[in-house]
C-alpha cells in the first residue's frame, strides 16, 4: 500500500500555488496507484457545456468525444449513481446497482467500449457541500482494489483537491455560498421528501407515516410542482442541491 503517498498530498495540497502543480502532484500519486485516467469536475448544471464543467483531466485519445458525441453522460451509471450517493463507489458496483434500470443495455454499450478504450474499472468519489453535490473525482483505467483504509483516504484526498482547485480558480466562494431557497414546505412535505431521498416507494413511505400510498402520491406530485421537478429522480436532486436533505 502506498498510503503515506496519500498522506503527502493531503499535507501538500494547501501549499500549492498554482493549477499545474496541483495537477503534477495529483498525477503522480494516481501513477503510483496504477490509475492511468482520472477527471475533476464541477456537477453539471442544466444546459451547461459537459467539457466547461472540467477542472483537470486524462482520458484515453478520442474517449470524450465518443462520450459526448454519444450523449452517454445521458445514461452513464456512475453519473446517475452520484445523485443516489454520498460515499465513493466503485465503476462496477454502479453497473450492478442499476441493473434493472430501463436504460440497462445502453449503459452496458458504454461500458464495453469504455473497455475497449482502457477504462476497465475506476472509482468515483463525490464532492458535497452546502448546495448539495458540487462535483467528483473519478480515477480509472486498470481495475485497482483499494483497502478500507486507502478509499477513505482518496475521498478525502479528492475533497482537498477539488478545493484547492476551486480556491485557485476563485470559485470557491461561489461553490461554498448557501443556496436562496424561498420554496415553502409543509412539516409533511419536509417528511415525504427526506424518505423519498432515502429510496423508499409510495408504499414504504405510507407505511412509515401511517398515511395512505394516495396521499403519498399527492404529495410528492405537490413536491414537484413547488420543486418544478419533473419527477421523483428530479425532486429529490433539487432538494440536495437546495439543501433540504442533507
Amino acid at each position: 500500500m502506498n498510503i503515506h503517498l496519500i498522506v503527502q498530498l493531503l499535507v501538500l495540497v494547501g501549499e500549492i500555488k498554482t493549477e499545474a502543480e496541483l495537477t503534477a502532484e495529483l498525477e503522480s500519486l494516481l501513477k503510483a496507484y496504477g490509475f492511468e485516467y482520472y477527471g475533476v469536475l464541477i456537477q453539471l448544471r442544466p444546459n451547461q457545456d459537459p467539457m466547461s464543467m472540467v477542472v483537470a483531466s486524462r482520458w484515453p485519445e478520442g474517449w470524450p468525444e465518443i462520450y459526448l458525441g454519444r450523449k452517454y453522460v445521458l445514461i452513464d451509471p456512475t453519473i446517475r449513481m452520484l445523485s443516489m450517493t454520498q460515499r465513493p463507489f466503485r465503476w462496477r458496483d454502479a453497473v450492478f446497482a442499476l441493473r434493472n434500470d430501463p436504460h440497462r443495455q445502453r449503459m452496458q454499450r458504454m461500458m464495453q467500449e469504455g473497455v475497449r478504450y482502457g477504462l476497465q474499472d475506476g472509482y468515483i468519489l463525490p464532492v458535497h457541500g452546502r448546495n448539495g453535490l458540487l462535483g467528483h473525482m473519478t480515477v480509472g483505467g486498470r481495475p485497482v482494489d483499494l483497502s478500507p483504509a486507502e478509499m477513505a483516504l482518496f475521498d478525502a484526498a479528492a475533497k482537498k483537491v477539488f478545493w484547492r482547485f476551486a480556491e485557485l480558480r476563485g470559485q470557491a466562494e461561489e461553490l461554498e455560498a448557501v443556496a436562496q431557497v424561498d420554496t415553502q414546505l409543509t412539516r409533511r412535505e419536509m417528511e415525504v421528501i427526506v424518505l423519498l431521498a432515502d429510496g423508499l416507494t409510495s408504499n414504504e413511505i405510507a407505511k412509515s407515516l401511517d398515511i395512505s400510498s394516495h396521499t403519498v402520491d399527492w404529495y410528492i406530485n405537490g413536491l414537484q410542482e413547488k420543486l418544478r421537478a419533473k419527477n421523483r429522480q428530479h425532486v429529490v436532486a433539487s432538494a440536495f442541491r437546495l439543501g433540504l436533505v442533507i
